[in-house]
């Protein structure tokens, strides 16, 4: 099976691009959750943002930075950077791509649940864990 996004990039698909650049594109989400929710995406085909090389990785998030100040200018007041790393996180796609979602405030897209303050140790431990495995 193809990949979408592969597909879009191709031509093969149609998609309101916003953004075409040499190695990487922009198209707005067809199930957006805010109007003007952007995907950036590298032409070339990686599994996630962990797979993308760091020359491409750099063009992404300019591209990115450029969907973002365009949707600022657009009207919106802030935006969300995100990326899904496989299906546990939620993506669904399985070609790298970086969510630009415009934000207004009040707009309570992510109104999260209070959580407990992690204790001083909780997070001492986990940073000295993630420190020794970067």
């Amino acid at each position: 099976m193809t990949c979408v996004f592969c597909s879009i990039v191709k031509g093969e698909i149609p998609a309101h691009i916003v953004l075409d650049r040499d190695r990487v594109m922009a198209f707005l989400d067809i199930n957006p959750v805010a109007p003007g929710h952007t995907l950036v995406i590298p032409k070339e085909h990686y599994e996630n943002i962990l797979e993308v090389p760091k020359d491409v990785l750099a063009e992404l998030m300019e591209a990115v930075k450029a969907v973002s100040k365009a949707l600022i200018n657009y009207g919106y007041e802030g935006v969300n950077v995100l990326s899904n790393v496989g299906p546990a996180a939620g993506q669904v796609i399985m070609h790298a791509h970086i969510h630009v979602i415009p934000r207004k405030s009040g707009d309570e897209l992510f109104k999260r649940p209070k959580t407990q303050r992690a204790s001083d140790e909780e997070l001492s431990k986990i940073a000295q864990e993630l420190r020794r495995l970067i």
